[in-house]
């Protein structure tokens, strides 16, 4: 799937979104290597920190799904209808990836007239994996 289409189908997903108390959206299209596409948006509590980032929502919806093996994500976000030029994940998203991807998943961020590309390695140098483990 080629990136632009995964970040249509992220800007999509962001519309989605819960966000009543920051107004900053974020949606994530997760292409899974089986080829399907789970889709999340950020879910957001009172509290904050029950709140659910767009990039989990998507991995978790894959993984309660049988998946397990990723190829890569397309993030977009920003404040209200707005798009911002770079939606990167939070420390804790790059920690969920991390937990199933290696350091080639590639994450797509950026609007439909632009579009950045990274190595998951790039984004988090030195991540604790499962690897980490042994």
């Amino acid at each position: 799937m080629e990136n632009l289409e995964l970040i249509k189908l992220a800007i999509n997903a962001r519309e989605m979104a819960y966000a009543p108390y920051s107004g900053f959206k974020v949606g994530a299209a997760l292409l899974a290597k089986s080829g399907k596409v789970y889709l999340g948006c950020n879910i957001e509590n009172a509290s904050y920190t029950p709140t659910n980032c767009a990039e989990r929502t998507a991995f978790f919806k894959a993984v309660s799904e049988g998946e397990h093996e990723f190829e890569k994500i397309a993030i977009v976000g920003g404040m209200g209808d707005n798009l911002s030029d770079s939606c990167p994940p939070c420390g804790v998203c790059r920690q969920v990836i991390a937990e199933f991807c290696d350091g080639d998943f590639v994450i797509v961020l950026g609007t439909e007239e632009k579009v950045l590309e990274y190595k998951f390695s790039e984004i988090l140098p030195l991540a604790f994996t499962p690897k980490s483990l042994n």
